[in-house]
C-alpha cells in the first residue's frame, strides 16, 4: 500500500496528535519531557510492524518533505547561534560552551570503545555518544543515513531508541544530583539565587511562546526560510566540491547564523528586516514535529535485534559518565556554591537527554531550593545550540574518519 505526499503527512499529522494524547493520558510521559511527535510516531511505527507480521502489505510513505523539514529545523538552531547572546552571557557561557564540546568528544570515545570491546562497529557506539545524546532525536535521525552509508545497519532505530532512553536518564538523574550536592555541601540560594544580577537577554527558552498570527508575519518568515534553505543549498554544494563532506542542513545553519549575527549588528540596512526570533523558533519546532513523527513511524524496530544488550551497557556507562562530570567537573567549575549544582542538573539534562530535560531540571531544582538566575543564564544558551554546532562537526569527523 502506498500512501501520497499528502497521505502522508496527514498519517503524520494523526501521529503528533497521537502523542499528544499519550502525554495528557500519562502524566509522567510530560514530566520526564518525551517528544510528542516521538511517542506519536513510534506508536504508528509499532502499529505499522505488526500489521506487517499478521500479514498485511509493506506500507510505502512518500517521504520527498522529511529533508526539507530538517533542513528547516536546523535552520532555526543556527538562528540561535547569536554571539551578541554569548557575549552578554559573560564568561561562564563561552567557557561552558568550549568544555561541554570536549566532554561531547568523550562520550563518543567511551561509545565507540565499549562498541568495539563488545564485538560491534564503533560507529554503533558513536550512535550511542553525543549523536543521540548531546544531540537529541533529531540529531540522531538526521545522521541516520549517512551512518547507514558508512555501514551501521539500522542506524535510525538505534540512535533513537538511545535517544529516548537518553532523555530518560536525562530526566531522572538531572535534579537528584542537585539535591544531592545542595544537601552535601549546605548549598543555599543567595539574594536573587547567587548573588550576581542575572542579564536579561535573547535566548532560544526565555523567547519559547506563542507569537501573534500575523498573516503578513508569517509570510515574511516563510520567505526568510526558503530563502536561507536555498543558500544553504548552494553553500553545501561548494562545501561538497572542495572535498569535505558534512550533512546537508549544515549550509542552512551556517547561512542562518551569519545572517543572525550580521541582523544583530544593525548594519547595512540590518535594521530595516523585520524579522521576529519567536517566529523563526516556532517555524522550527513545527518543522521538527513533522520529521520526527515521519522519521519515527517509518522506522524499522527489527533491526534493533541483536543490539539490545551493547546499546544498554554503553548507555548504563555513558549515564555514569556524566553524572560524575555534572556532580564534580561541572560543580567545581562553577564555584561549588547553589548556582553551579542547578548548573550541574541542567548539564546532565541536555547532554543526556534535550534543553527541554535541562529546563525541567532547572525550574524542578529551583521550584524546591531558590532562584539560580545564572543557571537560567547559562544553560539555555549552551544546550539549545551551541552543543548542536559542535556536535555536527565532530561526528562529521568521526564518519569521515571511518570512511577514510
Amino acid at each position: 500500500m502506498t500512501f501520497s505526499l499528502i497521505e502522508t503527512l496527514a498519517i503524520a499529522a494523526g501521529g503528533i496528535l497521537l502523542g499528544k494524547g499519550l502525554v495528557r493520558i500519562f502524566p509522567i510521559l510530560q514530566e520526564l519531557c518525551l517528544p510528542e511527535p516521538v511517542l506519536g510516531g513510534l506508536l504508528l511505527c509499532v502499529l505499522f510492524s505488526l500489521s506487517e507480521m499478521v500479514g498485511a502489505q509493506p506500507l510505502q510513505f512518500d517521504l520527498t518533505l522529511q529533508t526539507p523539514l530538517m533542513i528547516a529545523f536546523f535552520l532555526s538552531i543556527g538562528w540561535m547561534a547569536s554571539w551578541k547572546n554569548l557575549r552578554a552571557g559573560g564568561s561562564d557561557v563561552i567557557k561552558f560552551f568550549f568544555l561541554c564540546g570536549l566532554i561531547l568528544v568523550s562520550q563518543n570515545l567511551i561509545g565507540m570503545g565499549l562498541a568495539k570491546a563488545l564485538g560491534q562497529n564503533p560507529l554503533v557506539g558513536a550512535l550511542a555518544g553525543s549523536v543521540s545524546l548531546a544531540g537529541g532525536p533529531g540529531t540522531a535521525l538526521a545522521f541516520a543515513p549517512a551512518f547507514e552509508k558508512a555501514g551501521v545497519v539500522g542506524a535510525g532505530p538505534i540512535g533513537t531508541a538511545a535517544a529516548l532512553a537518553g532523555i530518560i536518564m536525562g530526566g531522572v538523574l538531572g535534579s537528584p544530583l542537585a539535591a544531592r550536592l545542595i544537601s552535601r555541601f549546605h548549598l543555599h540560594a543567595g539574594p536573587g539565587g547567587s548573588g550576581k544580577k542575572a542579564e536579561v537577554i535573547e535566548s532560544p527558552i526565555s523567547l519559547a511562546g506563542h507569537p501573534d498570527m500575523d498573516m503578513g508575519s508569517l509570510m515574511n518568515h516563510l520567505k526568510f526560510f526558503f530563502l536561507v534553505m536555498a543558500l544553504g543549498a548552494v553553500v553545501g554544494q561548494w562545501i561538497q566540491k572542495s572535498g569535505i563532506t558534512l550533512p546537508i542542513y549544515i549550509g542552512a545553519m551556517i547561512v542562518a547564523a551569519l545572517l543572525r549575527n550580521w541582523h544583530d549588528l544593525g548594519r547595512g540596512g540590518a535594521h530595516k528586516i523585520k524579522l521576529s526570533h519567536e517566529w523563526i523558533e516556532e517555524l522550527g519546532s513545527i518543522a521538527l514535529s513533522y520529521f520526527l513523527v515521519t522519521a519515527t513511524m517509518t522506522l524499522q524496530l527489527k533491526q534493533l535485534a541483536g543490539l539490545a544488550t551493547v546499546l544498554v551497557v554503553i548507555l548504563a556507562v555513558q549515564a555514569v559518565w556524566i553524572w560524575i562530570l555534572g556532580s564534580w567537573l561541572v560543580f567545581r567549575f562553577f564555584g561549588r556554591n547553589y548556582d553551579a549544582a542547578v548548573i550541574g542538573a541542567g548539564f546532565t539534562g541536555f547532554m543526556l537527554g534535550t534543553t527541554a530535560n535541562a529546563m525541567a531540571n532547572l525550574n524542578a531544582v529551583t521550584k524546591r531550593y531558590g532562584p539560580a538566575p545564572r543557571a537560567y543564564l547559562v544553560v539555555p544558551l549552551v544546550g539549545a545550540c551551541g552543543t548542536d554546532f559542535v556536535n555536527a562537526g565532530v561526528i562529521t569527523a568521526i564518519l569521515a574518519l571511518f570512511r577514510g
